[in-house]
């Protein structure tokens, strides 16, 4: 990771896991740092300074009343990645802001879902050298078939604290 913040700083211990034990240590890390994550029951896979891929089970707390992930719970999932990949890659003095999102829902989802987010090395270099910015993070929500129930766009900026 390209500079250790604290979320950076805290999961360098846990890549010497192995791991289907380092996914759980991830994804109790993070709910404590996001405890709404945790509501939802949204698992961490893998987490790193350019991607990150989280799953969410097609379980009670998140059903729909056709028996599908609800709508807003896979949107959580698509923000939840994005802003994960931000926030592991921000310097201690910036703050990330969720500016803006955009989901179109294409078709029925079946079963659970994975979402994936990814940034690239320019979008990881402007965050260290530009005081405040904004960026779109590209996420793909899968299903369990394998295909896309929504198109995602989220903007994410960042400003400095205290500013």
């Amino acid at each position: 990771m390209s500079q250790l913040n604290f979320i950076a700083r805290s999961l360098a211990p846990l890549q010497a896991l192995p791991s289907f034990l380092r996914t759980r240590a991830q994804s109790v890390l993070f709910q404590r740092m996001v405890p709404f994550t945790g509501t939802a029951g949204v698992q961490f896979d893998e987490v790193s300074s350019d991607r990150v891929a989280l799953r969410l089970a097609n379980g009670g707390r998140v059903r729909n009343h056709i028996g599908g992930v609800h709508a807003a719970a896979a949107g959580l999932l698509a923000e939840t990645a994005t802003g994960f990949v931000v926030a592991v890659n921000l310097p201690e003095d910036k703050l990330p802001l969720l500016r803006s999102m955009k989901i179109d829902y294409t078709r029925r989802a079946r079963g659970g879902l994975r979402a994936v987010a990814t940034l690239t090395p320019e979008q990881r270099q402007s965050f260290l050298h530009q005081p405040k910015g904004d960026v779109t993070v590209a996420v793909t929500v899968t299903d369990e078939s394998g295909a896309s129930p929504m198109e995602c766009e989220f903007v994410w900026a960042w400003v400095t604290k205290g500013v």
